[in-house]
């Protein structure tokens, strides 16, 4: 069986007023779903490579592209991250083969010259499901600032056989963003940064 797509669905909010406070310049959040039949659904097959090289590089290509479109240009995307959500006959095991390989998340990395990986989620859930993508900083994972969660649900999806996968983006970190950065943490606390739990 190839690849089979249903539909595409996009999100795109721009944040004016956060915390009660206009924010300087309103906040780009955005993403684009592939809403997919689970190839694997509704049984166990134990070797799920076949399916993730031949449909991977499809997907990564396919939602890079489009969220490119939506962000308006890689220079447009400071802050990334991928989900899947699977429906209620697959395993979480089936959105982690699609999200979960340099196949898929390397045509978004790549085109928007990252230097970090991309954060995740992979849960399980029925129609309408949350989708929750959790971003952080392109280049540095320690920036707090960038740390979002863009939330949306599609009503239709995913369907039992079906699996949702989304990238997700921001043009900027959060509104009057405040806390810091764990490399003030790490200063404070004397710890190390290659070992932030021990000194």
């Amino acid at each position: 069986m190839g690849l089979e797509i249903r539909k595409f669905v996009n999100y795109s909010e721009l944040v004016h007023i956060e915390g009660f406070k206009k924010v300087d310049k309103p906040l780009h959040i955005f993403a684009v779903a592939a809403v997919i039949t689970n190839p694997w659904s509704g049984q166990y097959i134990d070797d799920l490579k076949p399916e993730i090289q031949s449909f991977a590089p499809i997907l990564g290509q396919e939602l890079s592209e489009r969220i490119l479109k939506i962000a308006g240009g890689p220079d447009h995307v400071e802050a990334y991250g991928k989900a899947a959500v699977v429906g209620t006959e697959g395993e979480i095991e089936h959105g982690s083969a699609f999200t979960h390989t340099l196949r898929f998340g390397n045509f978004f990395r790549n085109a928007v010259d990252a230097k970090t990986y991309l954060i995740f989620t992979n849960t399980r859930g029925p129609a309408n499901a949350p989708i929750m993508i959790p971003l952080m900083d392109k280049h540095d994972p320690g920036k707090r600032s960038h740390y979002h969660t863009i939330q949306f649900a599609i009503s239709d999806s995913p369907a039992a056989n079906e699996i949702v996968i989304a990238l997700g983006g921001a043009d900027g970190g959060r509104p009057h963003h405040r806390i810091g950065d764990r490399y003030q943490d790490l200063k404070e606390l004397g710890n190390d940064i290659d070992d932030p739990a021990k000194k």
